[in-house]
Parts: C-alpha cells; sequence; structure tokens
C-alpha cells in the first residue's frame, strides 16, 4: 500500500527531516504575520467602534434638542 501511494508522487516523506525546517520557519512566520494583522484590525474596528458610539450620541443628543423646541412651541 505504501508503495502504491509513493508512486503517485503527491506523498512525499523524505528520510531527512531536516527538510521540514524551512516549511516549520514558513508556517511560524505566517502565523505571528497573521497575529498582528489581527491586533491592526481589532485596532482600527476599536477607533471606529468609539467614532460610531460618538456619532450616535451626538445625533441622539440633537434629536432631543429638537423634540424639547417643538413641544415648548
Amino acid at each position: 500500500m505504501t508503495s502504491f501511494l509513493l508512486n503517485f508522487g503527491f506523498l512525499y516523506f523524505p528520510e531527512d527531516k531536516s527538510t521540514y525546517f524551512p516549511a516549520f520557519l514558513e508556517i511560524l512566520l505566517l502565523l505571528v504575520l497573521c497575529f498582528f494583522v489581527l491586533k491592526i484590525i481589532r485596532k482600527f474596528a476599536k477607533k471606529q467602534e468609539l467614532a460610531a458610539k460618538e456619532l450616535e450620541a451626538r445625533a441622539l443628543a440633537e434629536r432631543d434638542e429638537r423634540m424639547k423646541k417643538e413641544a415648548q412651541q
């Protein structure tokens, strides 16, 4: 069975395990980059969330002022 799978060439298990080292480094590097990109995205989203809350609070305050003026008239 093993020789059957190895004949196709898509399963390659080298005897020298040091060939796995560059792949391991690449995966590790990509994971670290993904972590930092996720942190940057979260930071940006937090800034947008704060800006949206500020805008919402300002809109609600303006609406309340307008409703008070309409109620007084």
